[in-house]
């Protein structure tokens, strides 16, 4: 079961975040007309193996979607995240 954080929008640091434990999990992101760059994912060794990253991924694709953005999924993380999930494909830059 995964584990309930809370993920928010860091607009002025062009990321988004998740504290956990005193701990901070990122998602940073670059806009360029409607394209979410989306180039580094961080979570501290602390979090890792508790789901953080991809809770902070869906967040992000969650935003993109809702605000009509297409992704760059620079990070490879976020690129495996896509490619493991159809349902975002839509989301993808061409």
């Amino acid at each position: 079961m995964e584990e309930s954080v809370d993920v928010i929008h860091n607009p002025g640091a062009h990321r988004f975040e998740a504290r956990v434990d005193g701990h901070l999990g990122l998602a940073e992101y670059r806009l360029s007309d409607s394209v979410m760059q989306m180039t580094h994912t961080e979570v501290p060794a602390a979090l890792q193996g508790r789901g953080i990253a991809g809770m902070l991924v869906k967040q992000a694709l969650a935003h993109a979607k809702a605000h009509g953005l297409k992704i760059d999924p620079q990070c490879p993380y976020v690129r495996s995240y896509m490619e493991r999930r159809p349902e975002t494909h839509e989301l993808l830059a061409r």
